[in-house]
């Protein structure tokens, strides 16, 4: 059954809907938003999810209306957008690399980031921003880096992966390294922000990551189409007026620099962006990069996974990176042994 419909405008503009990946957008949108309204009645103190909703709308009482605005909500945001932030950094890593493997995780972006982070904490001794900022920068010099060493002639998939896989092991081993030359206390801070968590986050990590996310995800929606050209070879996309090395770099930018962010803002979170864009392709069934299914899909799959480790464990026991590593060491695990049935590994 065909799931595409075409709408034209009066203007004569014509649009073509895939009314499953609708669907899927929706459904996911709202899973992530009533998982936010029990992740923010859920700690301590609990708020039933009527009272955090009349609160959210400013209609609650002056302590709800504390717990709810000041604590719990910044903590809500940052992983909604931290999540939408690597959902769609893989599915652009995935696309361009023509790899399902081709994610922040195995190319390095997450290591290098925290190369930048343990910098600032082990050499430096640096506070929350300095921590945040060296994580930025981390990141965004490995993904340099990645794509100075994988250009020859253009950057093609299987290069791209064998040198984010070599670079990862590099900066892996810089980190080992950063840690013997941490003293007991900067130690076991790094060992918190490597384990990817978002305990304490506020405001202050609200606002660069939503400004950076209102930039950076309309210019990759934008270029979604040129994206989905590019799929079918460089030479075809080309003869269809796509500029290829110009849209693969601007959105190899865009990609290093939400998943930097991303660490940045919560730390190193693994296996979001291995598993935001293969869940989203297999529940709308369409081919292409669906982009905006991935956003949806890793942001559901955060605020889910923070919400299971608060109710399973309670607050501040386990970091969400540990339940999204766990998780996504699973589904890694059967997405193998499903391959390899059907012959394809």
């Amino acid at each position: 059954m065909k799931t595409q419909r075409a709408v034209r405008s009066p203007g004569g503009l014509s649009l073509r809907l895939d009314v499953r990946a609708v669907v899927v957008v929706a459904l996911l949108l709202a899973v992530a938003l009533a998982a936010s309204v029990l992740l923010i009645g859920t700690g301590d103190f609990e708020i039933p999810a009527g009272d955090v909703l009349r609160t959210l709308a400013g209609d609650g009482n002056p302590s709800q209306e504390f717990i709810v605005n000041e604590l719990r909500l910044p903590r809500v945001l940052v992983g909604l957008l931290v999540g939408a932030a690597l959902g769609l950094g893989g599915a652009l890593f995935q696309t361009i690399s023509r790899n399902p493997l081709g994610s922040p995780d195995v190319l390095g972006l997450g290591q290098g980031a925290t190369a930048g982070a343990l910098v600032m904490i082990v050499l430096f001794s640096g506070t929350a921003t300095q921590v945040t900022l060296g994580a930025l920068a981390g990141g965004l010099v490995t993904g340099i880096g990645i794509y100075v060493l994988a250009w020859k002639r253009g950057v093609h998939g299987y290069r791209l992966v064998l040198v984010g896989i070599g670079m990862s092991a590099i900066v892996t081993a810089v980190n080992g390294y950063l840690m013997t030359r941490a003293d007991i206390v900067d130690a076991a801070r790094a060992v918190v922000w490597m384990t990817g968590s978002l305990d304490g986050r506020d405001w202050a990590q609200v606002w660069p990551l939503l400004a950076l996310c209102a930039v950076l995800v309309p210019l990759v929606l934008v270029n979604g189409r040129a994206l989905r050209l590019m799929e079918m070879g460089d030479d075809v996309s080309y003869a269809l007026g796509v500029r290829v090395e110009r849209v693969r770099m601007l959105l190899m930018v865009a990609a290093v620099l939400l998943t930097a962010a991303a660490t940045a803002a919560a730390g190193p979170v693994s296996f979001v962006a291995l598993t935001a864009p293969q869940l989203a392709r297999r529940l709308t069934r369409s081919p292409g990069p669906n982009l905006l299914p991935s956003l949806c899909m890793g942001a559901a799959l955060l605020v889910g996974a923070d919400w299971v480790s608060q109710r399973a464990f309670g607050a501040d026991q386990l970091p969400v990176g540990v339940v999204t590593g766990v998780l996504g060491g699973v589904y890694l695990l059967w997405l193998l042994v499903t391959e390899r049935k059907k012959g394809r590994i």
